[in-house]
């Protein structure tokens, strides 16, 4: 995992426990086959895929409402 990736993407999602959970959930999809929503390079591993995805945007964290 990239450290300038993952400062970047600490600025869209400002609660590092939210982060690892938004990171993790999505490197278990990507890891069971989903694929990308951003262009891949080589050298990217599901980590770095899924901070890109998130600093572009591709995904976003979405609230719950209280019921």
């Amino acid at each position: 995992m990239k450290s300038d990736l993952l400062d970047k993407a600490s600025e869209i999602v400002t609660d590092p426990l939210v982060l690892i959970n938004l990171v993790s959930q999505r490197v278990r999809q990507l890891n069971s086959g989903r694929s990308p929503l951003i262009p891949v390079r080589p050298s990217m591993g599901v980590a770095d895929i899924a901070l890109t995805e998130i600093i572009e945007g591709k995904i976003q964290l979405v609230e719950k409402a209280e019921a």
